[in-house]
């Protein structure tokens, strides 16, 4: 993914309005992030912790969602599966993620969801640059790494497109 700023972030929402854009946390540390590692952009919002926000470049332009998790989150005995990354996590590692849908749909309160990293660095795990916690693993796979990507972002995308009205 190439560096993003924090304008054209703000601009790439689909599924809530300018005025929500305008006020959600966006990462300070953009000058930092590993862009060459990067699939998708993803963070949670430190003051919100049922929020979490992934922008993704499609088509040639920024496409940004705004996620919510459930207040409950499961327990330290359970495991969990990123459906994006396919990244195994312990305890609350993987949530169920659900976005507003954009357009009429989701004023009238639609919404779609999947299972993903709870901290939203799939394109880490993916690339082993981050280990899950105890517990947790990536599953061994006969993909080469650009096989790996373009699954993870097609799954994205089909997430993306089920988003739209």
């Amino acid at each position: 993914m190439k560096a993003v700023t924090e304008q054209a972030i703000r601009g790439s929402f689909v599924n809530c309005s300018k005025g929500e854009a305008k006020r959600l946390a966006v990462p300070r540390d953009l000058d930092e992030r590993p862009w060459d590692d990067l699939d998708f952009l993803g963070w949670r919002d430190p003051a919100a912790p049922d929020r979490g926000y992934v922008v993704v470049e499609r088509d040639g332009r920024l496409v940004g969602v705004a996620l919510r998790t459930p207040g409950q989150q499961r327990g330290h005995l359970h495991r969990g599966m990123c459906s994006l990354c396919l990244t195994t996590h312990p305890g609350s590692g993987v949530s169920l993620m659900t976005a507003r849908k954009a357009g009429k749909a989701g004023r009238e309160g639609n919404s779609a969801g999947l299972y993903i990293c709870a901290d939203l660095q799939c394109s880490l795990y993916l690339r082993g640059k981050k280990t899950p916690d105890p517990g947790g693993s990536r599953i061994s796979e006969s993909l080469t790494l650009e096989e790996q990507t373009a699954r993870l972002t097609t799954k994205l995308f089909d997430f993306l497109d089920s988003l739209q009205g």
